[in-house]
């Protein structure tokens, strides 16, 4: 009977304590990235979550897979050369001047009209790195947006996944 009774105990405990726990919802975005003409090398490309203090808070996608080149995209290898984190399944390839590419980014939706903002970084092999490239403030209507760029990006659009 005491067997019972603690289990039933501990279960209620259990369950007051889950009511308190909140998981993080998160929405997933088509981002298209449209290059300009440029010559050259592919383009490689970081997005990342910045904090409302400025910082690098997650790697949200990497178009370029060749690890030797991750340091030419200097602020965020400051960033994710020290720690290393698995980004496999984020990854992939360059993309060259005049070419598009469409990634799927997954953002918290508590991250949204909070101060956060998304950059987009972009290197090219013996020519120059931007570091911020593209940055927009991460609001409900900016997720839904067209960006200009400020060096190999013409420009991204941004628009939610249904």
């Amino acid at each position: 009977m005491k067997t019972i009774k603690l289990l039933s105990i501990a279960s209620l405990m259990f369950l007051g304590l889950m009511s308190f726990t909140t998981v993080a919802e998160s929405s997933k975005y088509k981002c298209m990235i449209q290059m300009t003409n440029y010559t050259g090398e592919g383009a490689y490309i970081v997005i990342s979550l910045m904090n409302p203090e400025g910082e690098y808070e997650e790697t949200l996608n990497v178009i370029g897979d060749d690890e030797e080149w991750y340091n030419t995209i200097e602020s965020w290898w400051d960033f994710y050369g020290k720690r290393r984190p698995d980004i496999d399944a984020i990854t992939g390839a360059t993309v060259s001047g005049g070419e598009r590419t469409i990634n799927v980014i997954e953002i918290d939706d508590d991250k949204l009209d909070k101060g956060y903002k998304l950059r987009f970084e972009s290197a090219v092999e013996d020519q120059e790195y931007y570091e911020k490239d593209v940055e927009i403030e991460l609001t409900s209507a900016n997720v839904k947006s067209k960006v200009e760029g400020n060096g190999f990006i013409r420009y991204i659009r941004m628009m939610p996944q249904k």
